[in-house]
């Protein structure tokens, strides 16, 4: 059940405010009666509840008397506290990895080969996004059709995010998609490609029907290998991530003659 100390009040703050709604204005020794609070921690709980502005005090009287603010109003200012509060912790842990980007540098490029691989739709997009995350001089992405496994405009949507940060970093992208998959594209993703990327210098996309598969190549040495289902080839199955040089050489080697035979495309 909901609590005023998921709102951040302590049970003895919670408890000192309820009781006040059931008495009216009232005195600290009432309110402590009242509430059950310790009469010597009853003006410490009064003075927090009052900089949460839950509760006006009338100093005239003597003794001095509390009185509740009306429900509504003290949640919302609960809400809003906290609402600042989250801001602030935002702001705080981007700051940490604002600093902890330039503190933790990768290592340096194993020559050795490294495979990983990702089953079902969720988790090949994840690491797809991923290895584009961590491009930093170019990348080649060839889509031969649309999954439909895949929301295709969730998916078109995070993937243009990431080309996006891609090309604010540096990095050069060639796109090459066979006209099943630009027939795939909705117009509002094709607006956001045309309005966010295909007006940078770096982007490049042209259209070929001459694929037959679904990959990406990062910075010359890592293929990211859509694999198919094996009981239905028009459906993903998972994906591969190979860092390899010589492959990824073979691969871009094989890329480079359809790429020049490609159309321009516009969106």
């Amino acid at each position: 059940m909901a609590s005023l100390r998921d709102l951040g009040l302590s049970e003895y703050e919670a408890r000192a405010y309820r009781s006040l709604l059931n008495t009216g204005p009232t005195t600290a020794k009432e309110l402590s009666r009242a509430s059950d609070v310790p009469m010597g921690r009853i003006y410490d709980v009064l003075n927090s509840i009052e900089q949460y502005n839950l509760v006006r005090s009338q100093t005239a009287s003597r003794p001095k008397k509390y009185v509740a603010v009306e429900p509504a109003t003290a949640l919302d200012r609960l809400l809003e506290d906290k609402k600042r509060e989250l801001e602030e912790k935002v702001d705080q842990y981007e700051s940490i990895v604002d600093e902890l980007s330039d503190e933790l540098d990768a290592a340096e490029p194993v020559d050795e080969q490294f495979w990983t691989a990702a089953v079902g739709p969720e988790e090949t997009r994840d690491l797809l996004l991923e290895r584009l995350a961590a491009a930093d001089s170019d990348i080649v992405m060839v889509s031969s059709h649309p999954s439909p496994q895949w929301n295709i405009e969730a998916v078109s949507e995070d993937i243009n995010v990431q080309l996006e940060d891609a090309l604010d970093r540096g990095v050069s992208i060639d796109l090459l998609l066979t006209r099943e998959m630009v027939a795939s594209i909705s117009e509002d993703v094709g607006r956001r490609y045309r309005e966010t990327l295909q007006q940078r210098e770096a982007f490049d996309v042209r259209t070929h029907d001459d694929i037959t598969g679904s990959f990406n190549i990062i910075d010359g040495v890592e293929v990211c290998i859509q694999v198919p289902n094996p009981l239905s080839s028009d459906e993903a199955f998972g994906m591969i991530d190979l860092k390899d040089p010589e492959f990824a050489a073979n691969v871009h080697e094989e890329f480079v003659p359809r790429w020049q035979e490609a159309e321009p495309l516009e969106f």
